[in-house]
């Protein structure tokens, strides 16, 4: 017997994993990732004040074991943060909206040189906007502090933003 199943994008947000997948085109994301990251318990009878459209269940290959899969749409995923509304969330919405569905919508088109692509760099502790053009991988500016985290503190007179210490280098040249 064949068995039928989906195979999500992994993504990674302050080491928390969101399963997400396109659907004829349609960004859905595991209801248990997303209340992990909200802090809620979003099963079935959690979710029933969505519109049916904005739910499902499909078999999909979650950590290497097919399951059944309680999914909720883009726009579900936006009614619950307006539902359980949280300061909070602002990051979740703004990370959904400008990382994990770009790269969920550009990960299904073929690859072509002539325009930018944006893929998300997975790490155990939180995933990076990745922006491949003509044949380079390019990361946002404001990303740059999370990459040169120091596990030592730093030399006196250098506990400055980033930002200014490299203002100060770039003066002195």
């Amino acid at each position: 017997m064949e068995e039928n199943y989906l195979t999500p994008h992994v993504f990674t947000r302050h080491k928390l994993h969101l399963h997400a997948l396109l659907l004829q085109n349609q960004p859905w994301f595991s209801a248990r990732d997303l209340g992990r990251m909200l802090r809620l318990h979003l099963d079935e009878r959690a979710v029933r004040k969505l519109d049916r459209d904005q739910r499902q269940v499909a078999r999909m290959l979650i950590h290497g074991s097919i399951e059944n899969t309680l999914l909720i749409s883009e726009s579900g995923v936006y009614a619950l943060l307006i539902y359980h509304y949280c300061p909070e969330y602002r990051g979740l919405r703004e990370w959904l909206t400008h990382e994990v569905v770009p790269a969920l919508r550009d990960a299904h088109l073929p690859t072509s040189t002539e325009r930018p692509i944006l893929s998300l760099l997975n790490w155990p502790e939180m995933s990076l906007s990745l922006l491949h053009w003509n044949n380079q991988p390019w990361i946002r500016l404001q990303d740059v502090p999370q990459m040169l985290i120091d596990h030592e503190p730093p030399p006196r007179g250098m506990n400055a933003p980033w930002w200014k210490r490299a203002s100060r280098m770039l003066q002195s040249l």
